[in-house]
């Protein structure tokens, strides 16, 4: 029996300088059930040949950083690292910072976390509406040009927004709430793939909606032995457009075989009809 490995997704060019396989890892959640166990699930990933991880200095207060680098440092030549700066946690949630020296120290901060001279692709967490973007993506391509950025993303922007900040910086990637059950954001799917941006959709199984026993996608599940729900969820998004990287989050050594086996699944007509 074949061990299931994101390699069978196929691969997507980050900008000119990486190329992945096309089904990351977020690793929002990746401390939630203690140390160890986050370590042996970043081990697995690594074995399932997962090469882009995608994390946040929000996340966790930074816990998932030094996770990653506890688990992988050293890290192999082709894992590519992705975290974002410019939102700061709050007993009410997070709020957005997007100051420019803010966002200097966020990414000194995570490349201490992460252990690397150079972070592989730096995102703007959000746009600060208190702040202009020319401030914020200027701040990162200051840092990109001092060597401390490699490539620069930005998440949670959209429409006209994605344009605007195409033109201020060499943006190769936007990162996106999106899924079969919310699709606000195809248009920027659509926008992306047009232009070459890696379109990474965050909360790919609607924070494990998708997955749960009595959802739309229940049907479409022909047999006990054929995909899960999850897994028609992920084969959609890679179905939907060549520009797509879906990144899922799993705290579970079981969800993380499960959603990296969905590299493997082609739809049916029928479920693809049913999908949309």
């Amino acid at each position: 029996m074949n061990q299931p490995s994101a390699a069978d997704a196929g691969t997507i060019a980050l900008g000119g300088e990486f190329t992945v396989n096309r089904l990351g890892f977020g690793a929002r959640w990746l401390g939630r059930r203690g140390e160890d166990q986050a370590v042996e699930l970043m081990h697995r990933a690594i074995e399932m040949q997962i090469n882009f991880i995608d994390t946040a200095d929000l996340y966790g207060g930074g816990a998932s950083e030094s996770l990653i680098a506890k688990a992988l440092h050293p890290y192999s030549d082709d894992l590519v690292i992705a975290t974002k700066g410019g939102q700061i946690a709050t007993a009410d949630g997070s709020r957005m910072n997007g100051r420019r020296d803010y966002l200097r120290e966020a990414c000194e901060a995570s490349l201490r976390r992460l252990r690397l001279d150079t972070i592989d692709l730096y995102q703007l967490h959000a746009p600060d509406p208190d702040v202009p973007i020319e401030e914020s993506l200027g701040a990162l391509v200051e840092l990109q040009a001092e060597g401390k950025v490699r490539q620069i993303g930005v998440s949670n922007l959209f429409r006209g927004r994605i344009q605007e900040a195409v033109e201020l910086a060499d943006i190769v990637s936007v990162q996106n709430q999106y899924s079969t059950a919310d699709r606000t954001h195809d248009p920027d799917v659509i926008a992306c793939n047009e232009v070459g941006l890696v379109f990474m959709p965050y909360c790919p199984l609607a924070s494990g909606e998708l997955a749960a026993p009595g959802e739309k996608s229940d049907d479409l599940v022909d047999e006990p032995l054929g995909p899960t729900p999850a897994q028609l969820a992920l084969a959609w998004l890679l179905e939907r457009a060549e520009s797509i990287l879906p990144i899922p989050g799993t705290s579970s050594l079981q969800h993380l075989e499960e959603n990296v086996a969905a590299a493997s699944v082609s739809l049916t007509p029928e479920q693809r009809t049913k999908l949309g």
